[in-house]
């Protein structure tokens, strides 16, 4: 942490973001839930005790999405104009790949939105499907891209 991040006292505090422009920005993160093929097939048949898996995290995402900065310690609260985001079946896993794009025009980027979107969608996809399967796995939660901002674009290799 530098100490631009730090108040007199030493601890934490946000970033000050008065002296930036607002821009647009967005980001886009994934992240996958592995599970038992019995699982699978539930959420496939939309046959879960507790309704369609795919479309509630799809909701619950853009939900968390909009909620960030509560969540997420010294996160400053930004308008979201877009949130995008699309849980689909994986055979190969077998599971759900989530996938969240978020975008905004303001004064800091949108990454921790579109990770807590993308995070917030897994999460819900085992709380729905977890009494066929407890041994459920998130995996590879991570930012693919952002764009935007003083430091520019950014793009997993």
């Amino acid at each position: 942490m530098t100490l631009s991040h730090l108040d007199a006292q030493g601890r934490p505090r946000m970033v000050d973001v008065s002296g930036k422009e607002a821009t647009r920005r967005a980001a886009v993160a994934e992240g996958e839930i592995r599970m038992s093929p019995e699982a699978f097939s539930l959420v496939e048949r939309n046959a879960g005790p507790k309704g369609d898996v795919l479309t509630t995290a799809e909701l619950a995402g853009t939900m968390a999405a909009k909620r960030t900065a509560e969540l997420i310690p010294l996160c400053h609260p930004i308008p979201l104009e877009q949130v995008a985001v699309e849980a689909v079946l994986d055979p190969a896993l077998p599971g759900v790949r989530v996938r969240a794009t978020v975008v905004t025009t303001a004064r800091t980027g949108v990454e921790m939105e579109a990770l807590t979107a993308a995070g917030v969608a897994l999460l819900t996809v085992y709380d729905m499907v977890k009494a066929a399967d407890r041994g459920m796995e998130i995996t590879n939660l991570r930012l693919l891209e952002k764009s935007g901002g003083r430091s520019g674009d950014w793009h997993r290799t």
